[in-house]
């Protein structure tokens, strides 16, 4: 606890991390109720996971504005109290997983040097406060944001009156109409506008997502900046009073106001103003510190693939109010990347742009203040990141919860089907990595994390039973869901429950559907016209439960893509072909794996080499006839046919191996060493498979 006084500036945050050291220490001794343990260490961003002994902790990103410094230090934290993965939520946190309790305390001590807090990260409190990505360089928007949303986080951090509420409490502000900070679903959403060369906002209340989803109402059609504060305070006051504590479902701010109705909620907040300190909170736009771009010349570059560059172009570029500026979008699959990336990422914006990102609702990272001439430069840069996806907020950009991969409440994978539909439409429907109508969310509960509720096209993980009491993971399909701007929108309707493995043909249905018929019409206005009856009936016969397959009750993302001819009893010819195959694909692993490190991409370096190892296991498996369903099978069995048996000397375990992954950082070092360790492997495996082959 020392460190923390001699290192924290901030007594304040000094005290919180003292305080929350002194819980641990309580609570590993048996003298704090767990209950009452859990609602602390929630409000200091420490999440239970999925796995037992570990934590995730949540990082808050305010309206998702992250400067480079900040972008390093997580970073630092990551490798040091993590394994060097970072995830970006559908609110702009950023989440790692898989910590040690005992160690929460000296990891937001460091978060904290370069004022970066995990405080109000979860629990029963005002969650991190989000905004429109483009606030500050939309072209369409009357005024910056920032300030104001930055002026809401500080004021009501740390707040007592918003401490210890029933539940989460959730705030938006919005640049625009289109409304991209989706006011309509949040506790309390901000909307600029400008009246009579006034600035100010449009407040709605009481929305919400979850298993009820409520459109949020309008609390007030225009209120003056220096409303806001007091407002919210009210607000807060009166859901802290009357809010339901008991019951958990029935705990969020949209339930009280469902109960009571708009106008007797708006009487009580107008009453609770005399208890307000501040009737008037006045908020100084112009002391608020914009980024300041750098001036740079435009390095010479060659862009290699002029095709992939123009499309790149025409997906990922945002313009900017700022002449001669544009903003760059980044797709990050599932909003995981790696420290190694981040830490190249913030020395380009120091360099060539404003030393900022910003982390969207998602799940993908904004790079603003990027001079014209310098995106060719640019694109060059962020191909070598493996950042120059195209398809940026497109139908392609699957939003997607962690689900099941950490989270205790997830059903159903939703990184794992997210992962295959964005392979589908890639493969299948090119035309929408150009498409911005379409948007496709998932969940692996009904919480929605994922947002799949207010989605055109949205997943919910669920579970289904088969007539023999079977039990298979299943997806809800939801349709219709979408913002229509100005804080009106429209929530997906249940339409039909198919097995999960299924979800990509209902997709295919959907899209082919919408291609053929909607002539022209957005998918919103497509649904509504046609009606949840026309949908269920094309997507009815999915639903049957009675002839399913055993990979049917193996979740997305837990095994590999079944190939029917490669399984047991296929003739020994296309068995060696495939094999052959595999160690080619290895090869091509390890040649991959050199060139991503060659980049100093050392996370893509040690997946690829991940790749190679398992591949090669796989191999050898299938040549003796064995199931390669998941790749913790493929671990698992290798150890038992190959190592156990001494057929193949490791020195080590194949696991013990191959799982270096997840308990090393993604460094220089370790990268060398691990794709070492794939070619040494492959040269393993391939010498016993020329042995095996040639004693037959």
């Amino acid at each position: 606890m020392q460190t923390f006084r001699s290192e924290i500036e901030n007594p304040i945050v000094e005290k919180d991390i003292i305080e929350l050291a002194r819980k641990i220490e309580l609570f590993n001794n048996g003298k704090i109720d767990e209950e009452k343990f859990r609602s602390l260490r929630l409000a200091r961003g420490v999440y239970g996971q999925r796995q037992e002994g570990v934590q995730m902790i949540r990082i808050k990103i305010p309206y998702g504005k992250l400067k480079s410094n900040q972008l390093r230090r997580i970073s630092e934290v990551s490798d040091e109290y993590s394994r060097g993965r970072l995830h970006i939520t559908t609110r702009q946190d950023i989440q790692i997983h898989y910590v040690d309790l005992n160690r929460t305390p000296e990891l937001w001590a460091e978060l904290e040097k370069d004022e970066v807090t995990v405080r109000e990260a979860c629990g029963n409190v005002v969650r991190n406060v989000t905004a429109s990505e483009t606030a500050g360089i939309d072209v369409n928007e009357p005024f910056d944001v920032s300030p104001y949303a930055d002026a809401i986080f500080k004021f009501f951090l740390r707040n007592p009156i918003c401490q210890e509420m029933g539940r989460k409490f959730k705030v938006s502000f919005s640049s625009t109409d289109e409304d991209t900070g989706l006011s309509y679903l949040h506790d309390i959403g901000y909307i600029a506008k400008v009246k009579d060369g006034v600035r100010g906002f449009k407040v709605m209340v009481a929305g919400g997502l979850g298993s009820q989803p409520r459109h949020a109402d309008v609390l007030y059609d225009f209120v003056e900046t220096d409303k806001i504060i007091p407002i919210m305070e009210g607000v807060l006051r009166v859901f802290d009073r009357f809010g339901e504590r008991k019951s958990r479902a029935k705990a969020r701010m949209k339930f009280l106001v469902k109960d009571i109705g708009l106008e007797a909620f708006r009487a009580l907040i107008d009453e609770e103003q005399n208890a307000i300190e501040f009737k008037s909170v006045a908020i100084d736009a112009d002391a608020y510190v914009p980024s300041i771009p750098v001036s740079v010349e435009a390095p010479q570059v060659d862009i290699k693939d002029q095709a992939a560059f123009d499309l790149w172009k025409s997906t990922n570029l945002i313009p900017q109010k700022q002449e001669g500026y544009v903003a760059i979008g980044i797709k990050v699959l599932l909003g995981d990347f790696y420290t190694d990336k981040a830490r190249l990422l913030a020395d380009l914006i120091d360099k060539y742009a404003a030393g900022e990102v910003r982390l969207t609702l998602r799940q993908n990272i904004v790079i603003p203040f990027v001079k014209e001439d310098l995106v060719p430069f640019f694109y060059t840069e962020l191909e070598k990141l493996g950042f120059v996806e195209a398809g940026y907020n497109k139908a392609v950009d699957i939003t997607a919860c962690p689900g099941t991969d950490t989270c205790n409440l997830g059903i159903a994978s939703s990184t794992g089907i997210a992962d295959e539909l964005e392979r589908v439409i890639k493969a299948e429907y090119p035309q929408y990595l150009k498409n911005d109508d379409v948007v496709i969310k998932i969940s692996g509960c009904m919480n929605a994390c994922g947002q799949h509720n207010m989605a055109n096209i949205g997943f919910q993980g669920m579970s289904v039973r088969t007539p023999d009491k079977l039990v298979a993971p299943a997806l809800q399909v939801l349709l219709g869901g979408g913002n229509l701007g100005d804080g009106n929108a429209t929530f997906a309707d249940k339409v039909v429950k198919v097995p999960s493995k299924r979800g990509p043909e209902a997709l295919r249905r959907i899209l082919n559907d919408f291609e053929a018929n909607a002539n022209g019409k957005k998918f919103v206005e497509y649904y509504k016209e046609t009606g949840d009856r026309y949908f269920y009936d094309l997507l009815n016969d999915l639903q049957d439960v009675s002839n399913l397959t055993p990979e049917d009750f193996i979740d997305w993302g837990t095994q590999e893509e079944y190939v029917k001819e490669i399984g047991v009893g296929e003739c020994a010819g296309v068995v060696i072909d495939l094999i052959a195959t595999l160690f080619l694909e290895s090869e091509e692993k390890i040649d991959n794996a050199k060139e991503s490190f060659d980049n100093k991409v050392y996370s893509g370096a040690i997946y690829y080499a991940y790749q190679s190892l398992v591949n090669s296991a796989k191999a050898l498996l299938l040549a003796d006839n064995a199931k390669t369903n998941t790749h913790a099978g493929i671990i698992k069995d290798f150890d038992e046919k190959f190592v156990a048996s001494g057929k193949i000397n490791l020195g080590v375990t194949f696991a013990d191996l191959i799982y270096q992954i997840n308990k090393f950082a993604p460094t220089q070092e370790f990268a060398a060493k691990y794709i070492d360790n794939a070619n040494d492997f492959l040269g393993k495996v391939k010498a016993f498979r020329e042995k095996d082959t040639a004693a037959i």
